[in-house]
C-alpha cells in the first residue's frame, strides 16, 4: 500500500524529474551535472539555485544522467516514502559509476542533513553531502571529492538566504515560476524535521525578491509564487547606512511584499505558499482583496480536526479557532479557493479523533486536499515523546475514508463553477489531445479548453461548462 495517497496532483508527486525542457549545448562545457529533486516546492527552487552556482562555475546542465559527470539528488525527508525513493534512486547510480570512473555522486537538502554519516561511512552511496545552507560551497567540495575524499558540509546558518543568486529556472513552462523569499521555519511542529533539517527562520531582502519577480515578468512570465515554510511570518528590515545618515526603512510584512510584487504589473500574477494558521493576518486578506492579480487561493494546512492531537502535533491552534479563521477567509473573499494538509492516524489518534478531522473536513469542504498517514520522523519532537501507536492498517484505512470523503466535496467545488465565467493562464498543452491547451484559474483549478488561437502565457476568458473531480473543461466566452 502506497504511503502517499492523494487525489491531486501535488509538488511532492514529481519525482525524479530532470532538466527536462532546460539544456546547455554539450559541446560547450567539459563537465555536466544532472539534477534529480523530491519533495515540495522549496526543493524544486534551491535545485535552481544549485544549477546557478554550478553554471556559474563552468559546469553544463545536462536531461541525460548517463551524460553526467556529477549527478545530485535534491531530497526529501517529510516522509518514509520519499527517503526510500531516493535511497533506491542512489543505488541506480552506485552500479552506473561503477561504469563510469571519476562520476560523482551528491546528495542536496533534508536527507543529506539528516543522514549525512549513513550516506558517506555505512552504505557509501555518495561522494558529495550538501545541506540546504551550504550550496555556494559546492565548487570546493567538488574539487575535494575529484580527489577521493567523501566531502560533506551540512552546516546551518542563520543568514543564508541565496538572495543574490539567479536561479536558473528547471522544467520551466516559461510561464510560472517559484520566488523563495524565506528560509528555514521556527513552529516546532512535533511530527516535522524541517526545523532540524533547513535551520531556523529568515526572511529574504525584499529588493532582491522584488527584483527577481520584475525580471521573471521581463522575460515573458505571467506567474510567480511566492515561497515559504510559512510565509505569512515574513518579515525583513533593512540595515540603515549610518556611515551616510540613512534612516531605517520601515518593515516589510509579509501583507507589504505581496502588495509590492503585485504592482509590479496587473498582467503578473502572484500566488504565495504556505501559510500557517496562526500567521496569516487580515492585512494578507485584505492586499488579495484589493489586486485583481493577487489570485484568491489560500493553502491553509490543518493537519487535524482535533484539538487534542493538534496540541500534541504543536500546530499552537485548536479546531474551534482554526475555524474561525476560515469563517473570516470566506466572509472577506467568498469564493476564495482552500486547500489543506491531513494527516491520519498520528500518535495516540482514536476513532473519535479521526471522526472530528471528517467532519471539519465536511465543514470547510476543502477544493483541494493534501493526505497522508502519519509517519514518524527520527528526531523530531514526535518521535522523542510519543509512541507511534495507531497500527498501520488503521492509518490507511482512515487515510481511504479521508480520501473517500474529499473526492466528494472536490466533486462539488468543480460542479459548483460549471455555468462561470473565469480567467485562466495558459500553462501549456493538454495531456489528452494537441487540439487542448490548460491552466489554471483564480482558485487554482485546473481548466481544459479548446486550443483555437490561443497559446501558452495568454489570459483567456472562458465559459466552464462540465467538470469531472479533478479538472473544469471551458470554452472561450
Amino acid at each position: 500500500m502506497p504511503e502517499l495517497l492523494t487525489t491531486t496532483m501535488h509538488d511532492e508527486t514529481r519525482q525524479g524529474e530532470a532538466y527536462a525542457s532546460f539544456a546547455n549545448d554539450v559541446q560547450s562545457y567539459k563537465k555536466h551535472f544532472y539534477i534529480e529533486s523530491y519533495g515540495c516546492a522549496m526543493n524544486f527552487a534551491d535545485s535552481e539555485v544549485v544549477a546557478s552556482i554550478l553554471i556559474g562555475n563552468g559546469f553544463g546542465a545536462t536531461a541525460n544522467y548517463e551524460e553526467a559527470d556529477l549527478i545530485f539528488i535534491n531530497t526529501c525527508s517529510i516522509r518514509e516514502k520519499a527517503e526510500a525513493t531516493v535511497r533506491k534512486r542512489l543505488t541506480e547510480f552506485r552500479q552506473l559509476k561503477k561504469q563510469k570512473p571519476g562520476m560523482l555522486v551528491g546528495v542536496l537538502g533534508c536527507m543529506a542533513e539528516r543522514l549525512k554519516e549513513k550516506f558517506i561511512q555505512e552504505e557509501k552511496l555518495v561522494d558529495i553531502v550538501v545541506g540546504p545552507d551550504a550550496y555556494r560551497t559546492l565548487p570546493g567540495l567538488i574539487e575535494e571529492a575529484e580527489t577521493g575524499q567523501k566531502a560533506v558540509n551540512v552546516l546551518l546558518s542563520r543568514d543564508e538566504t541565496y538572495a543574490d543568486i539567479a536561479p536558473v529556472r528547471l522544467n520551466s513552462n516559461g510561464v510560472t515560476a517559484f520566488v523563495s523569499i524565506m528560509r528555514g521555519c521556527n513552529n516546532m511542529c512535533s511530527f516535522c524535521v524541517v526545523p532540524f533539517t533547513r535551520g531556523r527562520e529568515r526572511s529574504r531582502d525584499a529588493g532582491s525578491i522584488i527584483n527577481e519577480c520584475k525580471t521573471l515578468f521581463e522575460e515573458g512570465y505571467k506567474e510567480v509564487t511566492l515561497l515559504g515554510q510559512n510565509v505569512d511570518s515574513y518579515y525583513w528590515t533593512a540595515s540603515p547606512n549610518l556611515s551616510k545618515g540613512g534612516a531605517q526603512e520601515d518593515p516589510v510584512s509579509f501583507a507589504k511584499l505581496l502588495e509590492m510584487v503585485a504592482q509590479i504589473s496587473p498582467l503578473l500574477r502572484v500566488r504565495f505558499s504556505t501559510s500557517h494558521p496562526k500567521d496569516i493576518t487580515d492585512d494578507v486578506l485584505y492586499t488579495i482583496l484589493k489586486y485583481d492579480n493577487i489570485c484568491n487561493y489560500i493553502h491553509l494546512p490543518v493537519q487535524s480536526g482535533s484539538s487534542r492531537v493538534l496540541q500534541m502535533m504543536n500546530r499552537t491552534y485548536s479546531r474551534e479557532w482554526y475555524i474561525a479563521k476560515v469563517d473570516r477567509i470566506r466572509e472577506l473573499i467568498p469564493d476564495c479557493g482552500l486547500s489543506t494538509d491531513m494527516i491520519t492516524g498520528f500518535c495516540t489518534e482514536t476513532e473519535e479523533d479521526h471522526q472530528q478531522s471528517l467532519s471539519l473536513m465536511e465543514y470547510c469542504k476543502y477544493d483541494l486536499a493534501y493526505m497522508y498517514f502519519y509517519s514518524e520522523r527520527p528526531g523530531t519532537l514526535a518521535a522523542r515523546r510519543f509512541e507511534d501507536d495507531v497500527p498501520e492498517e488503521i492509518k490507511i484505512k482512515r487515510l481511504q475514508e479521508m480520501i473517500a470523503l474529499h473526492r466528494i466535496h472536490s466533486l462539488q467545488s468543480m460542479q459548483r463553477d460549471v455555468g462561470k465565467i473565469c480567467k485562466v493562464l495558459v500553462e501549456g498543452t493538454s495531456k489528452k489531445s494537441e487540439e487542448e491547451l490548460y491552466g489554471r484559474n483564480d482558485q487554482n483549478k485546473v481548466v481544459v479548453f479548446p486550443k483555437d488561437n490561443h497559446k501558452k502565457g495568454d489570459y483567456v476568458t472562458l465559459k466552464i461548462i462540465s467538470c469531472t473531480a479533478g479538472t473544469l473543461r471551458g470554452i472561450a466566452s
